[in-house]
């Protein structure tokens, strides 16, 4: 790990001004960020702690939706009355990631940042656009079991190990977020994590100096809400395959569905198309593999992940069966 220097920011502007200096990190719970600094896949010269700012409450909205502070750990979020009664996918995919410990540092702001697990991306003696740019990816040609199927480039194929971000983007989710003016924006989730193209390297649309203050979710929408993740072993491990899935039906109809998938992309993958198929339509086979259908179109395996594209369409499968369920 190389020298840096460390500062506690006192308020969420001083963070912010803190941050847009060459070098600077933010560091809340560590959980990625210190592992990354001790592999040198980052090199941050400034770390500033956010962790004393007034940021981890989870509060009520006017409209009857939740915010959550961007220091609210994992675990709490998890275990929120309220988050289990009424945001139940989000709760679920929470408690799918990592582990207890980490879940206790881990935070939400830090999550939604949270960096890929691509190997290639974590081992610095092989070519990598995301870390270096322009320098290739190793990954295309290499062992990719855990890579992306959806929304690739030439340039990279790893994809976006969050549970939480993909059960947020289910649930339409805003992020909040302040700049060193103390300027305040409200970019939907579905706008916040990018894909690869020719710009790997840039995974959200947080601009220099910008932080994440909170995030705002709005009223659950109706339904059975289920997080199922697919993953080599049953614990502590990342997705293969995973869905949150909400779905409003009742004998044998399905009235709305709104399904995200993690494991296939560099973000939260939700396709309009799939679920305006499962709309108005019967609960059968029929519809899911429409909708399975409308979900993997352009979808490309590259050799050693090949299996994720019917092992995506079999999860879903499953997951619209248990939901639908009279």
């Amino acid at each position: 790990m190389k020298a840096f220097t460390y500062q506690r920011a006192d308020s969420v502007t001083q963070a912010a001004t803190a941050a847009i200096k060459p070098g600077a990190k933010i560091i809340a719970g560590g959980t990625n960020l210190l592992d990354l600094m001790k592999l040198q896949v980052e090199t941050p010269s400034r770390l500033i702690d956010i962790n004393r700012l007034p940021l981890d409450r989870i509060e009520e909205t006017p409209e009857g939706g939740l915010r959550i502070g961007t220091m609210v750990r994992n675990s709490d979020l998890a275990a929120d009355p309220r988050v289990r009664l009424r945001y139940g996918v989000l709760s679920r995919a929470l408690l799918a990631g990592a582990s207890a410990q980490l879940r206790n540092k881990a935070t939400t702001g830090g999550n939604l940042l949270q960096r890929t697990r691509c190997y290639y991306f974590y081992d610095i003696t092989k070519p990598c656009n995301k870390r270096i740019p322009g320098s290739g990816c190793a990954a295309l040609a290499g062992f990719n079991r855990i890579h992306a199927i959806l929304g690739t480039s030439e340039h990279c194929i790893a994809t976006h190990p969050s549970d939480m971000a993909v059960a947020m983007r289910a649930l339409d989710a805003k992020v909040e977020t302040v700049n060193r003016q103390g300027e305040t924006t409200v970019i939907p989730i579905a706008e916040f994590h990018r894909l690869p193209g020719n710009t790997p390297e840039i995974e959200t649309s947080l601009k220099p100096g910008e932080i994440i203050t909170s995030v705002t979710l709005p009223p659950p929408p109706p339904g059975v809400q289920v997080y199922r993740k697919v993953r080599d072993r049953a614990s502590y491990a990342f997705a293969l395959v995973s869905v949150a899935a909400i779905v409003d039906s009742a004998r044998g109809r399905i009235r709305s569905a709104r399904l995200a998938f993690g494991g296939l992309a560099h973000k939260p993958w939700r396709i309009e198309q799939a679920e305006q198929r499962l709309a108005n339509a019967s609960a059968d086979t029929a519809s899911f593999n429409a909708a399975a259908n409308a979900v993997l179109e352009g979808a490309r395996g590259f050799s050693g992940n090949d299996f994720k594209l019917p092992l995506t369409r079999r999860t879903l499968h499953s997951v619209m069966a248990e939901t639908t369920r009279t």
